[in-house]
């Protein structure tokens, strides 16, 4: 089979997978289902990926790696502020996760599993030598308090996670649509930078 077809045939897997994953979920997710969106075989689902388990752990691998991808030039954008940066990367990392709803809980059971092989903890080394680092580490209030960029992204990671781990509980039981959802989450771009910058200048 020619490297093209394999490459196209791949792809149909991946992009039927995220659309399945994203409506259904991981654990609702059959193989089966993915086959049926893709218009393929199970047969080429196992061939490419050998189970729903690897295929989904790969388009999380991926969504990592575009996310970081995006985020680290404006880590190293020498011309905007802190505020700046941290509402461009917000952005970014909420756009990412509502195309993707499934991928906190990638990461949460990857995290409790102690696996150390994501893509986001390999790229912790570009967080810290950005300039986004140096330009914190030139900041000094609330008592002279040094600010490290991993508590930062803890804290912003954390504000973004929150909502996405209460998501499934909360549109089963009607408290809100899967529009207001997206909404609240439109809103949360515009107030993390805000809570954020309370925080730096204390």
């Amino acid at each position: 089979m020619p490297a093209t077809t394999e490459l196209s045939t791949e792809e149909k897997i991946k992009d039927a997978a995220r659309r399945i994953f994203t409506r259904k979920g991981f654990l609702a997710t059959t193989i089966r289902d993915i086959a049926t969106e893709a218009d393929i075989n199970v047969a080429s689902i196992n061939y490419y990926f050998r189970s729903k388990e690897n295929l989904f752990a790969f388009i999380m691998d991926e969504t990592i790696k575009k996310l970081f991808d995006k985020i680290e030039p404006v880590l190293n954008d020498e011309d905007t502020s802190i505020t700046e940066k941290i509402a461009v990367c917000v952005g970014y990392y909420i756009d990412q996760v509502l195309e993707n709803p499934d991928f906190i809980f990638f990461m949460v059971s990857e995290v409790m599993g102690g696996l150390t092989k994501l893509p986001m903890i390999n790229t912790m080394k570009l967080l810290v030598n950005s300039h986004f680092a140096r330009q914190l580490r030139e900041l000094k209030t609330n008592g002279d308090i040094n600010y490290h960029p991993v508590n930062l992204l803890w804290n912003i990671t954390g504000m973004i996670m929150s909502p996405f781990l209460s998501r499934p509980q909360m549109l089963h039981s009607g408290y809100f649509t899967s529009d207001e959802f997206f909404a609240l989450m439109q809103e949360r771009k515009k107030l993390i930078p805000v809570w954020m910058g309370l925080i730096i200048k204390g």
